[in-house]
């Protein structure tokens, strides 16, 4: 089939090396206009477009996939079908109607579960232990158009968000090219969801990824992991923000009886060679810490720089 693929951040990146190795013509790719990036602020190509650009491939950069230029533009192309991978942009149906069979997206969720934006971060922070991706036929309400194909994938105890999607994005690759196969083919069909189990994962903001000291460690641990690497977790400390690497939750039998006192909410107890801080239940050893201005450091050697004294409280 005459492809045109449309995704944007790296993430994309493997469907795209799986399409181009595939039995499969890739024309042109569709991806978010250049963005201001570094303390420069200046224009940056996306990861997809400059995949494409280094290739030969046809770029195009609607502001708008309802722009009736870039309307022509695919029409022009005459595709058979469009893979989406992480397009970051809604597509109206006028657009959806222009390749013989649709624009076909893959997600990473067993879908209806985790509809939206940010479906891997959501599986970590509700402590999913199966999670998984779905191709599906686009539609224009949100992940809603019925799958032509599943897989799925465990879910590590101690997987972030950034672990667990790189592994669905070269999983997920290889389905979306069996997907096209069969649609080349003629030997799929795409299945409505069902109306059951859906939930919806619209995406992490900065506030979602501060710290609450008062939940219990399990959940703590879950949100830390979740917004790992993006948006990053946080706290604040003397006045300051400073970033959370993933943390470690003690177990209640490590939390000795007769013992120093266990650390409150918020509260950090320095050792020789770990720091904790109190949540809900047990404490949490902290992994890297990143200050105002400065490099990611193991928690320990940013007690010691900064002189962090046990009682003293992060919120």
């Amino acid at each position: 089939m005459r492809l045109v693929f449309a995704g944007t951040p790296v993430v994309a990146l493997p469907a795209l090396d799986a399409i181009a190795a595939s039995q499969h013509e890739l024309v042109a790719v569709v991806t978010r206009p250049d963005a201001p990036a570094g303390r420069g602020r200046q224009l940056v190509p996306s990861p997809v477009s400059a995949w494409a650009s280094e290739r030969g491939i046809p770029v195009l950069t609607p502001a708008k996939p309802r722009d009736p230029e870039f309307q022509e533009q695919l029409r022009a192309l005459e595709p058979d079908c469009a893979p989406v991978v992480a397009y970051g942009a809604l597509v109206p149906r006028s657009a959806l109607d222009i390749p013989r069979h649709g624009w076909v997206n893959l997600h990473f969720s067993l879908l209806p579960a985790w509809r939206g934006a940010a479906p891997v971060q959501h599986a970590v922070l509700h402590g999913d232990e199966v999670t998984g991706a779905s191709v599906f036929l686009l539609e224009e309400g949100l992940d809603t158009g019925p799958v032509y194909g599943t897989l799925t994938e465990p879910v590590g105890p101690r997987d972030t968000s950034g672990d667990l999607l790189e592994r669905l994005a070269k999983s997920g690759a290889e389905l979306l090219v069996q997907v096209l196969d069969g649609i080349g083919a003629g030997a799929l069909s795409a299945v409505p969801q069902p109306h059951e189990g859906v939930t919806t994962a619209p995406k992490l903001t900065v506030e979602d990824a501060q710290v609450r000291w008062g939940d219990p460690a399990f959940a703590v641990d879950r949100r830390v992991r979740a917004c790992t690497p993006a948006p990053g977790a946080w706290t604040t400390f003397r006045g300051e923000r400073l970033k959370l690497g993933p943390v470690t939750p003690l177990t209640a039998a490590t939390v000795i009886a007769g013992g120093p006192a266990s650390p409150g909410p918020g509260q950090i107890a320095v050792e020789r060679n770990r720091v904790l801080v109190g949540t809900g239940t047990v404490p949490v050893v902290l992994g890297t810490v990143t200050a105002p201005g400065k490099k990611a450091m193991p928690a320990d050697a940013w007690a010691r720089g900064a002189r962090v004294e046990s009682g003293e409280l992060v919120s």
